[in-house]
């Protein structure tokens, strides 16, 4: 028999091969063990960095928003400041436009004025001699000449005053020996019924076309010759500016004379009228509608303009309801302005005394 403890050769080896086989068992629960408390770390880990992941991407949309935000209200406020800009820009060229149309309406009233203050003086001056006839005007006498002066029946002689020596000698009759181009004299006048009939029919429904038999008239009779220049095609443009209220009749400054605009000068300048072709000193110029392009014109040619502008003038006043006279007066004064018109055609005007 054997001792205890004592075996056979094969038991010892397998007790060692057992011991190592839980050495290995030991070292790999241990290494399960690290690995997997490093998998916990790193699962912790990536959840944390999930986590701050999700605050940064929540942060990034947050910001994202308002940079929308920031950009829409951005958008809206510059095309709020531009349609103001524009608002401002069209109310600007809307006040200029109405200052422009009133300052050349003023300017055209103010021609007008001008013209029939010039007219009025004509009318006083022509009607009242240098030397009046104190017996054909007795209000013209002072009271004192008037007492003392004789009788036309006395003794049949001749009438001697010195207070009244522009008194002319009396005929034998007792009537004043005037000559023909002293005589006092009255215009007179009469309507014509089939003109004054168009006016009516026009003045019920009053229009600015050529549709009414009053203007087609006036048209052939009056404007038409009127403005009827050498320069037939400055005429016509002439004519839609009269007829549009959009011509505008400028004097010329003297000290402007030397800077004659381009186109005034392939016109002829301030020494030849535009529109007739004829050299005169121009004082005038005029402008048709938003040109640019400036003509001189004769005396001549701006009275025929403004004779034509008047009439338009006074006929817009009575389409708009300005005019508070009645039918015949509105009739006498076109047929004024029609008188204004052929007189102006045949090259009479009104010029002013230097």
């Amino acid at each position: 028999h054997q001792a205890p403890g004592a075996g056979y050769p094969g038991q010892g080896q397998r007790g060692q091969q057992a011991g190592h086989e839980d050495n290995v068992s030991r070292l790999r629960s241990s290494s399960l063990e690290i690995r997997e408390k490093g998998s916990e770390i790193l699962r912790e880990q990536l959840d944390a960095a999930q986590k701050e992941l999700k605050l940064k991407d929540k942060e990034c949309e947050r910001l994202s928003q308002i940079r929308d935000q920031l950009e829409q209200e951005l958008e809206e406020l510059t095309a709020s400041l531009f349609e103001e800009a524009h608002r401002m820009v069209r109310e600007a060229n809307v006040k200029q436009a109405t200052a422009e149309k009133q300052l050349k309406e003023a300017q055209g009233k103010s021609d007008v004025l001008q013209a029939e203050v010039s007219a009025l003086k004509t009318m006083v001056l022509t009607s009242t001699p240098s030397s009046p006839n104190r017996r054909a005007h007795p209000q013209l006498l002072s009271p004192g000449t008037r007492s003392r002066g004789a009788s036309p029946h006395h003794g049949g002689g001749h009438a001697r005053n010195k207070s009244a020596s522009g008194a002319l000698p009396l005929a034998p009759g007792g009537h004043s020996d005037l000559p023909s181009d002293l005589q006092p004299v009255r215009e007179d006048k009469e309507m014509d019924s089939i003109l004054y009939a168009e006016f009516l029919t026009w003045k019920n429904r009053p229009s600015l076309d050529r549709s009414s038999a009053f203007l087609v008239r006036i048209y052939r009779e009056d404007i038409g010759p009127c403005l009827s220049f050498t320069r037939s095609e400055l005429s016509q443009s002439v004519q839609s500016a009269v007829e549009n209220n959009s011509l505008t009749i400028e004097p010329v400054a003297m000290s402007a004379l030397s800077m004659v605009r381009a186109n005034a000068i392939e016109c002829g300048g301030p020494k030849k009228c535009a529109l007739s072709g004829i050299s005169r000193s121009c004082k005038h110029q005029i402008k048709l509608g938003d040109e640019e392009s400036y003509y001189y014109i004769s005396p001549s040619s701006r009275a025929r303009i403004t004779a034509v502008c008047n009439f338009f003038t006074y006929i817009r006043y009575i389409q708009q309801g300005l005019v508070r006279h009645d039918a015949e007066q509105m009739f006498w004064e076109v047929t004024r302005l029609r008188r204004e018109m052929t007189v102006a055609k045949l090259g009479f005007y009104l010029t002013d005394q230097e």
